[in-house]
């Protein structure tokens, strides 16, 4: 039977606590404002499916198109919230659906002041007027870039009447990436139901496979299981099989699966706005062969070495550097590689066979916000940046033996590898999201004969 129990959603309140430490951080007499993500047209009439900008909607909790967000603070710091956005309009939301127009972006989504987003031209200028800071997340739309640079035209030509735009102009990305980074009780509780879901799919994958079926087929089951738990992809899967898992980023998913081929599925969905990232390889036939057990165990080892290692104490490279020279071990063991293993390392001769990172930030995005180096003020340079709890990261290494690969025997050539999970950095260490779905060789192999 279909489980349909949901995580709780975010409440109005935490986005309101999160504007407040946005507040506190851009310091007083200052205004930030941000616009969400416009709507993109598919073809002629019809246009993708519309989903926020992850920023704006972390602040607002407002998912409809057109609208744009604009904080300020006053000299003691005290924050008033405006919200821009569409306003109810009956004819065209039969069409296109309802708005939650002025009145509802007040009640429902707790803003100070709402206006028409047709007013943003005439209300922007007066809320920006006598502040010291603007904080904007510069870069991120060139229009309205070009709008903001128009509004502070407008105050300027106005400062022999008291007028005078802010003298200082600060990314906002700056502030809220660092915010997005440490998820909450309810982010995780969020992030752990999207891993639950996405660990169902694969586990249907792996149960559904079989020789001759299209790439595209298995991963209709994918979709099929994110659509019936209410979630959508949190990217393009890639359902690649034999030679095609040597391709990191393939979605073409139209090749047909082979009995004696590996399929690699990376899939995740994304629920309620936030994320999962899975990535598991299995055989078809339900039964490893030599080299593919043997490159699998190296892969496997190295990921349990980088996931014991992501852990409060140690930097965000330390798990990449410990899988490497895993994998490089591996790869010695088996003959791919010969040579001294630091000058392997060193040399980066690993990389003919591993040539992506071992992880990245999951949250609201696939690849989440949040730098990987900070600015270490005594030394003057950038570091890797420690790990804090609440941070959730992908630990993903794997092994792609290219099918031209005229260095190595032709029975590990097309050979494609990866594992992946996703990883909350606690105090008591690291906690796997994503442990529903099997990834040991026993266990894979019973799961697909079953």
């Amino acid at each position: 039977m279909l489980d349909l129990s949901l995580a709780t959603s975010v409440s109005v309140d935490t986005f309101a606590t999160r504007r407040q430490i946005l507040a506190q951080r851009m310091g007083a007499n200052a205004v930030a404002i941000l616009t969400t993500r416009a709507e993109m047209f598919r073809n002629h009439d019809a246009d993708y499916k519309y989903r926020a900008d992850s920023s704006f909607f972390y602040l607002t909790g407002f998912a409809e198109p057109e609208a744009v967000a604009v904080l300020e603070t006053d000299d003691r710091g005290s924050l008033r919230y405006t919200l821009f956005c569409r306003e109810r309009n009956r004819e065209l939301e039969i069409w296109t659906g309802y708005r939650a127009g002025l009145e509802g972006a007040i009640k429902q989504f707790k803003a100070d002041q709402a206006f028409a987003i047709d007013e943003l031209s005439v209300q922007v200028p007066r809320l920006l007027e006598g502040k010291q800071v603007l904080w904007a997340r510069f870069g991120q739309n060139s229009s309205f870039d070009q709008q903001l640079s128009q509004w502070f035209a407008q105050l300027h030509q106005h400062k022999r009447h008291g007028q005078h735009a802010p003298i200082q102009m600060c990314q906002l990305d700056e502030l809220i990436d660092e915010m997005r980074l440490i998820k909450s009780d309810e982010e995780i509780s969020l992030m752990q139901e999207a891993a639950r879901i996405s660990a169902l799919a694969h586990t249907r994958a792996m149960q559904t496979a079989q020789p001759n079926m299209p790439e595209y087929a298995l991963e209709a089951e994918l979709l099929y299981v994110f659509a019936r738990h209410g979630t959508v992809p949190a990217y393009n899967s890639i359902v690649g099989a034999g030679k095609n898992a040597c391709i990191l980023h393939y979605v073409a998913n139209n090749a047909l699966l082979q009995a004696h081929d590996l399929v690699l599925i990376d899939a995740g969905c994304e629920y309620q706005h936030y994320a999962a990232d899975i990535t598991r390889t299995f055989p078809v036939s339900g039964q490893f062969n030599a080299e593919q057990r043997a490159l699998y165990e190296v892969v496997l080892a190295a990921q349990k070495a980088a996931i014991e290692v992501t852990c409060i104490g140690n930097h965000v490279r330390y798990p990449h550097q410990v899988a490497v020279r895993v994998l490089t071990e591996g790869l010695l063991e088996l003959g791919l590689l010969q040579g001294d293993i630091n000058e392997l390392i060193s040399t980066e001769q690993y990389r003919q066979f591993y040539m992506h990172g071992t992880g990245h930030w999951l949250g609201m995005d696939v690849h989440d916000a949040g730098r990987y180096k900070t600015f270490d003020v005594q030394t003057q340079t950038e570091e890797w940046r420690l790990y804090q709890s609440g941070m959730v990261i992908t630990v993903e290494p794997g092994l792609y033996i290219a099918p031209d690969d005229l260095s190595v025997d032709a029975r590990w050539r097309g050979i494609g590898i990866r594992i992946e999970d996703d990883i909350l950095v606690t105090a008591q260490g690291p906690r796997i999201l994503t442990d529903q779905v099997v990834k040991e060789i026993n266990d894979i192999e019973h799961m697909i004969r079953q």
